[in-house]
Formats: structure tokens, C-alpha cells, sequence
């Protein structure tokens, strides 16, 4: 490994969370090569000093971390184990991390094809939308051998403040589908709520800032409630994107044996999002679809 003041690091992925994430990088002096899908997304970091990469692999060749931020899970196998993918460098890294949300089984093969080439895997999904990937305040949740993330914990610290090592490859995906269940549960009810208060009459934002106040309240109240009372659907995180995770979610409950009915419905209300054309929206785009359901608008 270079010096961690100073790291090689391939990155792959520049969209909303991985361009922001990316940044804290160059930030801090690091050695950045960036490759994206999307060349144009881009952009910001090869202006701070980034180096592009036509491939995974080419950002990956000689670099001592190589990073992956993508959308599905189909395009983190291919990152990783594709013909141009990273473990295909000819010189790979030490240590590959994906911090996309994934399917847990894809991570651990992902650490078996590595360890294949001496190269260590780190799984570490985060929380926390583009806020927190501006701020360097996301929760990341890890999965990988110890010594694998004591070699990469420097760079992880940049991007969060809140950094859990859950156990071997393949836990740090779990976790997040852990967190995934949760925000599903949590804003069905947001979104059940405000409807109920929009039949009963009553003014929305009034109703946020009481209910804020007791035992109702949380994170997605206080931040999804008045972003959907103002009519805001604007994404931070595509409601197609939490589609994907809930479908990765509700496969491993099945997997490992155990019915989770809150879940599944959630997924099928995701699923009447997408269909009626709001996929791209962020993910309280939820209401539209209740709304419809209900004949309202």
C-alpha cells in the first residue's frame, strides 16, 4: 500500500451518491482514477484532478483500493468480475470495495474470485442519500475479514461517521437490507399518515410538526413528510433503485426460510410506482401511487 495520505484509488461509479462520495477522495489528496457508464457524470471530479479510465480495470491496474459505486447488482459483477472488470487489472489492487447495495451472495462471490488473485473484498453499502454523501456523514455497513477493512477504514472515514463491521463477506449486505425493511415500513406509514390527514381535512405540515414532536416521529417524518406535503418528488434516491433493494431483500428472506408480509406488500406497492411511471422519482413518490389507489388527484 502507498501511503494512506497519499493512496492510488480507482473509482467506479459517479453518479449522485458515488460522484459526492468520490470528491472527499480527491479532497483529502488522494490519487484518483474514475471510470462511470455515463463519461459526463464525471465531469467535477476529473475538473478537481481526477484521471479517467475507459474500463474498471484500467482504474483498477496498479491502484491500491478500487472502489465501486453502481446502481444494480448486474453492474457490480460486472465492475468486479467482467472481462474489464477490476480483479481483470493487470495489476490489481489490494483491496476491492463495493459500496453499492447488492445481493449478499454476490459478495461473497466477489470475495472468492479475489481472494483468487490475493486481492482482498470489502462490502460496505451506505445510508445516509446524497446529504450525507456530500457531508462525509454516512453510515456504512461492512462486511469483510478484519484485515481487509483495516486497510481501507482511512479512506471509509472520509466518506462516514458511522463505520460497523457486521461480520464476513457478504454481512454488510445484509445489514443494509436491514435498513432497507425499515425505511420501507417506516414510510408507508409517512405516507399512509398524510393521506388520512388529507381526507380528515386537516393541513399537513401542521400535522407533521405535531406528530414530529411524540412518539411518531422519525427520520423519514421529519424529512420525507414535508418534502410530500409540498408536492417535492424530486429524487434523492430512485424509487426504481429501492425496488431493486426490496427485491434483493424479500429473496434472501425467502431464502433463508422466513415470511415478512410487510415487506412483500411494500414491494408490491414499489412495484405500482414504477408501473405508473415514477420509477425515476425518489422513493416518497410512494403517495402518487397511494393517491391512486385511493381515486384521489
Amino acid at each position: 500500500m502507498s501511503d494512506e495520505q497519499s493512496m492510488r484509488i480507482g473509482w467506479i461509479g459517479a453518479g449522485i451518491m458515488g460522484a459526492a462520495m468520490a470528491e472527499h477522495l480527491l479532497i483529502a489528496g488522494h490519487q484518483l482514477t474514475v471510470h462511470s457508464r455515463t463519461p459526463g457524470k464525471a465531469g467535477s471530479l476529473l475538473d478537481q484532478g481526477a484521471t479517467w479510465a475507459d474500463s474498471p480495470a484500467q482504474a483498477a491496474d496498479g491502484a491500491d483500493v478500487a472502489f465501486s459505486m453502481v446502481g444494480y447488482p448486474e453492474e457490480v459483477e460486472s465492475v468486479h468480475l467482467g472481462r474489464e472488470g477490476t480483479l481483470a487489472a493487470a495489476r490489481p489492487p489490494a483491496v476491492i470495495v463495493d459500496m453499492s447495495t447488492s445481493r449478499p451472495s454476490l459478495a461473497v462471490k466477489i470475495a472468492q474470485a479475489a481472494k483468487a488473485r490475493g486481492v482482498g473484498a470489502v462490502d460496505a453499502p451506505v445510508s445516509g442519500g446524497p446529504t450525507g454523501a456530500r457531508q462525509g456523514t454516512l453510515s456504512i455497513m461492512v462486511g469483510a475479514a478484519e484485515r481487509d477493512i483495516s486497510l481501507v477504514r482511512p479512506v471509509l472515514e472520509l466518506m462516514g461517521d458511522n463505520i460497523v463491521h457486521h461480520g464476513g463477506s457478504g454481512a454488510g449486505q445484509h445489514a443494509k437490507m436491514v435498513n432497507q425493511i425499515l425505511v420501507a415500513a417506516n414510510l408507508t406509514g409517512v405516507c399512509e399518515g398524510l393521506l388520512y390527514a388529507q381526507r380528515a381535512g386537516l393541513d399537513p405540515l401542521r400535522v407533521i410538526d405535531s406528530v414530529g414532536s411524540g412518539v411518531a416521529d422519525s427520520w423519514s417524518v421529519r424529512n420525507f413528510g414535508p418534502r410530500m406535503a409540498k408536492r417535492d418528488f424530486e429524487p434523492r434516491f430512485y424509487a426504481e433503485y429501492f425496488l431493486k433493494d426490496l427485491s434483493i431483500a424479500l429473496e434472501e428472506a425467502s431464502r433463508m426460510g422466513l415470511v415478512l408480509p410487510g415487506l412483500a406488500l411494500a414491494r408490491q406497492l414499489y412495484e405500482a410506482v414504477k408501473a405508473q411511471g415514477h420509477g425515476r422519482k425518489g422513493i416518497q413518490a410512494l403517495l402518487l401511487a397511494l393517491e391512486r389507489l385511493n381515486g384521489i388527484g
